[in-house]
């Protein structure tokens, strides 16, 4: 499917992580990391959850969103609390198969989570990332996520190389 078309095609809704999303979500993500050189220890790649995500994210301090163009999933985005950080969550894998992308559906996706984090009462939200992700780091920047020079809390993903952190307060929390 071209890029291009995608939403004038297809109705890109966003919605909570169900089973039956599931494996196609794992795909989806699995395919991100491949094509990112993410396949490897260090990264999502090898997280145990990954498979069946809808069981990690259905419990109280975690969400996680898909995008959905009918039933085809073509990507999503969630948040867990950031062990060993109080009042913090973790923005954890947030991608998007290549035909979802410079859709707008990571803005919406990030709008999203952000007022959600908020409103389950976390202050801080924190993400990993690669160098070479430079679309994704763009739009941490433009949500106001800023760059930091460690990683913080116990994400067991030592393989990322780029940390930002948001406090989430203030009316500039939408983007605006």
């Amino acid at each position: 499917m071209e890029t291009s078309s995608l939403n004038e095609r297809l109705d890109i809704k966003l919605r909570r992580l169900q089973p039956l999303d599931d494996a196609s979500l794992a795909s989806v993500i699995r395919a991100a990391l491949v094509e990112f050189g993410a396949d490897r220890p260090g990264f999502a790649w090898q997280d145990p959850e990954l498979d069946a995500m809808s069981n990690t994210y259905n419990v109280s301090g975690h969400l996680y969103v898909v995008a959905v163009a009918g039933e085809i999933v073509l990507g999503g985005a969630g948040f867990g609390p950031l062990s060993g950080v109080a009042a913090t969550c973790e923005l954890q894998k947030m991608y998007l198969d290549p035909s979802a992308r410079r859709q707008g559906v990571g803005w919406r996706l990030m709008g999203l989570l952000l007022v959600e984090a908020r409103l389950m009462g976390y202050r801080w939200v924190y993400l990993e990332t690669l160098t070479g992700m430079v679309e994704a780091q763009q739009l941490y920047r433009a949500w106001g996520f800023l760059k930091i020079a460690h990683p913080l809390g116990q994400t067991g993903h030592g393989g990322c190389d780029c940390w930002y952190l948001k406090e989430l307060q203030g009316p500039d929390l939408l983007g605006q």
